[in-house]
């Protein structure tokens, strides 16, 4: 039976790396299950930002995220990532995903739900490739324009804060709130195509605790949050494993948990090439045959 699968828009590195993955909506619409991992790709990118306290300049602000993180030098030393863990759409609908990232732009993602998998690669030059098993005919296909023209924010290896300007990025300080009971600085991000989102980064810390903004599906502006949890040490630099997504209002919402987070790990260059279609499923196995009644 054909199952449809709901657009994501966002960018996990944990959100676009696998130090950042953001949002997930519903498994509904077909067409759109690519999106899936594109969102797989932000979540853990969001996670690579900061702020300080009130009165100080973004890159300030910046400056203290980076620190926190573990700093500048130790996140440009990371020249491989792979993350790999389980995404939850609600009971019923769950599935393991991988997600390797390498310098310069390159990604392998795959989502495996109910034994159908979901990839995406890009190979860091100009091309990338999408397998859908949800769609009427599935194969392997060429990202579309639309998916290259984001590629950049989806397979970029630092998140969007690490050198923010050269990236076509804009910050702006945006206040300050509570997240959950814990005073939060807010940021304002602007992305190269223009698509804006807030973080609440904890003043104490100075790690994301939360992200917010809305997606267009249908004509329709959607509001997502996105939450940023257990923080862990990875080779001195600090993940999020948890990151919870829900869209306010509805019963859309996702868990991600990483269960191993990598860094400096090989990875082959064909990951990132063009993929082979997974092969099917096995068939589910036949109950045994009940004995046959004993003569008296």
């Amino acid at each position: 039976m054909q199952r449809d699968v709901s657009k994501l828009r966002c960018v996990l590195t944990l959100a676009d790396s696998a130090s950042n993955i953001l949002a997930m909506p519903r498994l509904r619409h077909a067409a759109h299950t690519e999106s899936i991992m594109r969102k797989l790709a932000f979540l853990f990118l969001s996670v690579l930002l900061a702020l300080p306290a009130a009165a100080q300049s973004a890159d300030d602000i910046l400056a203290k995220y980076l620190v926190a993180r573990g700093g500048l030098d130790k996140i440009k030393a990371v020249q491989s990532e792979r993350v790999t863990g389980t995404i939850s759409f609600g009971p019923g609908e769950e599935g393991p995903f991988v997600v390797e990232r390498a310098r310069t732009l390159k990604m392998h993602m795959e989502f495996n739900l109910n034994g159908q998998v979901i990839i995406r690669t890009y190979d860091g030059r100009s091309k990338g490739w999408t397998y859908n098993p949800f769609a009427p005919n599935p194969s392997v296909q060429p990202m579309t324009e639309a998916d290259l023209r984001s590629i950049f924010e989806e397979a970029d290896f630092d998140g969007p804060f690490v050198d923010y300007k050269s990236k076509g990025n804009q910050i702006e300080l945006a206040g300050k709130e509570d997240v959950e009971g814990k005073p939060a600085d807010k940021l304002k991000l602007t992305n190269r195509n223009g698509d804006i989102s807030y973080f609440f980064f904890d003043a104490t810390s100075h790690l994301v605790l939360e992200c917010r903004g809305s997606r267009q599906f249908d004509g329709k502006d959607i509001a997502w949050v996105t939450f940023f949890r257990d923080f862990r040490e990875v080779k001195g630099l600090k993940y999020p494993f948890l990151i919870e997504y829900e869209e306010p209002g509805t019963e859309n919402a996702r868990k991600i948990t990483a269960d191993k987070i990598e860094v400096n790990v090989p990875i082959g260059e064909a990951r990132f090439g063009k993929p082979s279609p997974p092969p099917p499923p096995a068939p589910p196995a036949e109950a045994p045959a009940a004995d046959s009644p004993k003569p008296n």
